[in-house]
């Protein structure tokens, strides 16, 4: 009967524990690469880069009324 040390069991256990929590590419899922972070590589940053200029992503805005009727009358805004 093999003997098995406890605290190589505690090991394998953090080793597990460290893959699940390390950040993962929000592209792709691999792990994150420190050099293109928060991406694994440099063409995921590219893809993330293309789908910012390309209009994939957009910050939402609500915009204001009055605002929206000066453009619509060509006057400019007051600051």
């Amino acid at each position: 009967m093999a003997h098995v040390n406890k605290d190589d069991v505690n090991k394998d256990d953090a080793n597990k524990d460290d893959a699940t929590k390390r950040p993962k590419c929000p592209i792709c899922g691999k792990p994150v690469d420190a050099s293109f972070r928060p991406f694994c590589s440099k063409r995921c940053a590219d893809v993330d880069l293309h789908r910012w200029f390309s209009g994939v992503y957009a910050v939402p805005v609500a915009e204001d009324e009055e605002e929206d009727e000066r453009r619509d009358d060509g006057g400019e805004t007051e600051h």
